[in-house]
């Protein structure tokens, strides 16, 4: 069987302003026009459907263009919802769309029951586990403590005990969102740390031919059988780097996975230039970016004048500008923002409790406002669910 695993589209979100809707109908076109010309028997969309819970009209309209091309090529598409869908909204009328061959999966409770298709040599169960958010799910998974190991390996061993009792050689896939570790993440990911710990470890899917994942934004490739996509076009500057592709995978008769990336169309390279104006602005070398999407970093030691007016004359789609003036480490006006660069809540919070009192928190303390960090998160799921 052949599958065409793509997730993370985001359907209504910007890039620095930029409005994406055409390059989204352009990738959904790709989409369509591969699954046409390669020959696809199923499609896997892992997530992240849409960019946020209420998301606007056109990204609405464009979705449906997509479920209704999908539906008459006559290829089933199996979906989950992410952890910025709203669960609820995505899966309306499911049962009804089933019968067209589209499969929205945003239930945790339907984890262990699977779409199953066929193939020349049998049956291959599709498992759907929607972002499995660990305060609101933890009871329908009976774990004592919210996290997302716990409840990952729950709702696989509910995948594991149905596969159990299906004919052997049965094939398998399982659709997830979630941060797997050795997994390399970027700057257009929303946060899902709980318990001080995003990340669960790729042996939660043992047991499956094949973990299609999403939400890293970056392709890559886990273990064989445990794959990201990534998202099909780039939401931020840190995924200048990144080739925006989708996997094509073929499950041979024993389940062996041999997998292909297929490019997506690039609406405009991105570029990250950095150093003085002037430079910028003389460095022959930079030509090759003069028609991209532009986040420039000036490191002049006195901000210079008109900066914004200057670049957009030589790179007209300059989006992002930041100034990192080069001092010494030892400057006392090093900026904040680098001073906390790279660092997460819990240690932001701990580093201001020993600057206040002059001795950094204890172990019941750091517990203490590592409750306090997901119980604001719980919350903020919470209305995310109800909006």
């Amino acid at each position: 069987m052949r599958l065409l695993h793509t997730s993370d589209w985001h359907l209504g979100r910007a890039f620095h302003r930029v409005n994406m809707l055409g390059a989204q109908a352009e990738f959904i076109g790709h989409l369509v026009t591969t699954v046409r010309e390669r020959e696809v028997d199923a499609v896997v969309v892992s997530g992240d459907v849409y960019d946020r819970a209420v998301p606007p009209l056109a990204a609405v309209e464009l979705f449906d263009d997509a479920l209704h091309r999908l539906a008459d090529l006559g290829v089933p598409t199996v979906m989950i919802s992410g952890n910025h869908d709203s669960a609820r909204r995505l899966g309306v009328g499911a049962g009804l769309i089933d019968r067209a061959g589209i499969h929205l999966r945003t239930e945790p409770s339907g984890c262990g029951t699977p779409v199953v298709l066929r193939d020349d040599h049998g049956d291959v169960v599709f498992y759907g586990l929607p972002y499995l958010e660990p305060a609101l799910v933890k009871d329908e998974f009976g774990v004592e403590k919210a996290g997302h190991e716990s409840v990952l390996a729950a709702a696989m061993d509910r995948v594991r005990a149905d596969l159990a009792a299906r004919a052997r050689g049965t094939r398998s896939v399982v659709l997830a969102h979630a941060f797997v570790t050795g997994g390399e993440a970027s700057d257009s990911e929303r946060d899902i740390t709980v318990g001080g710990v995003a990340a669960v470890p790729a042996g939660v899917f043992d047991g499956v031919d094949y973990a299609a994942l999403g939400h890293l934004h970056g392709c890559q490739t886990i273990t064989e059988r445990v794959r990201y996509s990534g998202s099909p076009l780039a939401y931020s500057f840190s995924e200048a780097d990144h080739r925006k592709s989708m996997w094509l995978v073929d499950l041979d008769a024993a389940g062996a996975v041999t997998a292909e990336r297929i490019d997506c169309p690039v609406p405009r390279a991105l570029a990250r230039i950095r150093g003085p104006l002037e430079e910028l602005l003389a460095d022959p070398g930079l030509a090759r970016h003069e028609d991209a999407w532009v986040e420039a970093t000036l490191t002049d030691p006195v901000r210079p004048a008109d900066p914004m007016a200057r670049l957009t004359e030589r790179f007209p789609h300059t989006l992002s500008l930041a100034f990192d003036p080069e001092r010494a480490p030892d400057d006392p006006d090093v900026s904040y923002a680098r001073r906390l660069a790279g660092r997460s809540d819990q240690q932001i919070a701990e580093d201001f409790v020993a600057h206040v009192r002059g001795a950094g928190p204890d172990e019941d303390e750091q517990g203490v406002l590592r409750d306090a960090f997901d119980a604001v998160r719980a919350d903020a799921a919470v209305k995310e669910v109800a909006r």
